[in-house]
């Protein structure tokens, strides 16, 4: 059995602008499915150590749960900027520019109509690769610059490889992003606290009452965020939002997170080219959403490793640049692999990825 893809319509905006869904799908018994609205991950199957397939990401069964609910970003790309950007405004090249709030008086991955709730258009899709196009327009929430972005879905047998490019009319920032919402156990299955995460992160980023990042980079060694070794999502008695510095040497495609659920033996490994791996676990979920297995979504229910540039990074000098000129291509990959314990090896040690 070879790479496939197929395409069926999956709804139509409010403005009357189409959808559609690929279902992508290889030998190795994993498919995902991806859609045109937000560029988004909308499920993927995986199967546990007995072979049985389940959805193991947060999500929606019809277009309108996404479009009724733009606060929670499943599985979609976001953008012009992840994260925040305090008081929504930076300075580029002795110019202010004032970007949406829509996250108190913070721009929150690239403001109230980012690129989560645009309509991209395909590019190509053979096999099993799907490869989306979006032009923000300059001025769009605030952002300088025409910016012609391409992402890219490629499934390789247990490998979901995301690609990103980027090219700008005028100076910008960019930090582009997937935010799936992950549950190994299932979707819908209930908390994560019992995954077992290891971060191949020694420091972190902190920040102030407004999830904003005070400047500081801080060693991991004595916080919560200190998941050197393998250790269960919810050992410390706390939900995450946080960013975390990977550790790595060079820009290449390096390992960051490694998350195995005991139950199902299920795994999965974070591998990108970004500093920063932004640690959620659900903390804004309250019960109120139901997902597309019938249950609700609470907090706690997921772990999101979005791979991104540091928050705030257009107003901190100290932090590895997001800024992208004309005649320079911004560049990034992201990739989720995902594997199984097999039965006998069930009881056997995560080994440290430190």
């Amino acid at each position: 059995m070879t790479a496939s893809i197929r395409r069926r319509p999956f709804g139509k905006t409010s403005n009357g602008e189409m959808v559609d869904l690929f279902v992508l799908g290889g030998p190795a018994g994993v498919e995902t499915s991806i859609m045109t609205y937000g560029a988004a991950l909308q499920a993927l199957l995986a199967p546990d150590r007995h072979g049985q397939r389940a959805n193991v990401c947060l999500g929606f069964e019809t277009l309108a749960g996404y479009v009724g609910h733009t606060r929670h970003y499943f599985g979609e790309t976001v953008g012009r900027y992840a994260n925040r950007i305090a008081e929504a405004r930076f300075v580029l090249d002795g110019t202010v520019h004032e970007v949406d709030r829509n996250d108190g008086k913070n721009c929150l991955h690239g403001g109230g109509h980012g690129f989560d709730t645009r309509v991209w258009d395909v590019v190509d899709a053979t096999g099993g690769m799907l490869q989306l196009a979006y032009s923000s327009a300059h001025g769009e929430m605030g952002f300088p610059g025409t910016l012609d972005v391409r992402v890219e879905y490629r499934l390789e047998d247990t490998e979901l490889r995301i690609d990103y490019e980027a090219a700008t009319s005028a100076p910008t920032v960019v930090n582009l992003t997937n935010h799936t919402c992950w549950n190994l156990a299932g979707e819908g299955s209930g908390s994560v606290e019992g995954h077992v995460l290891t971060l191949n992160a020694s420091a972190f980023t902190p920040v102030d009452t407004e999830r904003v990042p005070t400047g500081e980079i801080r060693p991991v060694d004595g916080t919560s965020l200190d998941f050197r070794v393998p250790t269960p999502v919810g050992a410390r008695g706390r939900g995450y939002d946080d960013n975390l510095v990977v550790d790595r040497s060079d820009d290449s495609l390096a390992l960051a997170a490694h998350v195995l659920e005991p139950a199902s033996g299920r795994t999965l490994e974070v591998l990108t080219t970004e500093p920063g791996l932004q640690l959620y676990t659900g903390t804004f979920l309250d019960g109120s959403l139901v997902g597309m297995s019938g249950r609700p979504y609470r907090r706690g229910d997921c772990i999101a490793l979005e791979t991104q540039h540091f928050p705030d990074s257009p107003n901190r000098p100290a932090f590895p640049s997001t800024v992208l000129r004309p005649g320079e291509t911004f560049r990034s990959t992201t990739v989720f692999r995902l594997g199984c314990l097999s039965r006998a090896n069930g009881g056997a040690k995560t080994q440290s990825i430190a």
